[in-house]
């Protein structure tokens, strides 16, 4: 039981960060607004893709979690 407590308080604060990460992210200029990003306008209908967003957070989240499994 002890395992599993404290996988639930290690995943709680998971979820907090996560949470204030995307209470916090359209506040990072320029995210969301790159070159790469699709963005198609119609009369009723919009479809938005940010591939190069993507990419730079995949860059982003790859290189923490191997800083992460590094030590």
């Amino acid at each position: 039981m002890f395992a599993l407590g404290r996988t639930l308080i290690f995943a709680g604060i998971f979820l907090i960060i996560l949470g204030a990460v995307l209470l916090l992210i359209h506040k990072v200029p320029g995210l969301g607004k790159l070159p790469g990003d699709i963005l198609i306008e119609r009369k009723n209908f919009t479809f938005y893709f940010p591939i190069a967003s993507s990419i730079i957070i995949s860059i982003l989240l790859s290189f923490i979690f191997w800083l992460i499994n590094k030590r």
